[in-house]
C-alpha cells in the first residue's frame, strides 16, 4: 500500500491531519493535471493552475463530506473530475450577466479604433452651449436642463430640440 493510499484511507473517517499530509505527496501531480486541463481551455482563461489545484483539493478532502477512495488512481480520477466541474462552473459564471456574458470583449489595443459616430455633433453642441452661456447664462442653463430631462426619458440626442426651433 502506497503512502497516498494509506493517507486516503485515514481521510475517510475524518482525520484532519491526514489531509495535511496528503497535499505535499500529490501536489506536483495535481498541478500537472490542472495545467493539462487549462491547456485545453480557450485563450483568455483567467484561472491559474495553482488555483484550480487548490479548489479541487478542497473539494476532494473535505472532512465533513468524507469520501471513500479505493486507490491512488481513484483519487486522481476524482481530482480530474473536480477540476472539470470547476472549469464548467467558471464558464457558466463568465456567461452570467454580472460578468458581461454575451458581450463581445475587445482588446485594449483595438479599443482606440472605436469612435462614437456622434462625437462631432456632441462637440458642436458643447461649443454652442458654451457660447450661449457667455451671452446668457440663464438661457444656457434652461437648454442644458431640457437636454438632461429628454435624455433621462430616453430621447435621442438629436431629438432634443429648443422650443421654437424649426423641426
Amino acid at each position: 500500500m502506497s503512502d497516498v493510499t494509506r493517507i486516503l484511507s485515514q481521510i475517510e473517517p475524518g482525520d484532519p491531519s491526514a489531509a495535511e499530509q496528503l497535499l505535499p505527496l500529490v501536489y506536483d501531480e495535481l498541478r500537472k493535471l490542472a495545467a493539462a486541463r487549462l491547456a485545453n481551455e480557450k485563450p483568455g482563461q483567467t484561472l491559474q493552475a495553482t488555483a484550480l489545484v487548490h479548489d479541487a483539493y478542497l473539494r476532494l478532502v473535505d472532512v465533513e463530506k468524507a469520501q471513500h477512495w479505493d486507490s491512488r488512481g481513484h483519487f486522481f480520477a476524482a481530482a480530474a473530475e473536480a477540476m472539470r466541474r470547476i472549469l464548467v462552473e467558471k464558464a457558466r459564471q463568465k456567461l452570467g450577466p454580472r460578468r458581461g456574458g454575451g458581450r463581445i470583449s475587445l482588446c485594449l489595443e483595438d479599443a482606440h479604433n472605436v469612435v462614437d459616430p456622434r462625437a462631432d455633433e456632441i462637440l458642436v453642441v458643447h461649443e454652442a452651449l458654451a457660447a450661449l452661456a457667455t451671452e446668457s447664462p440663464i438661457k444656457a442653463e434652461l437648454v442644458v436642463d431640457g437636454i438632461r430631462t429628454r435624455w433621462r426619458r430616453g430621447a435621442e440626442f438629436g431629438s432634443a430640440r429648443l422650443v421654437g426651433s424649426p423641426g
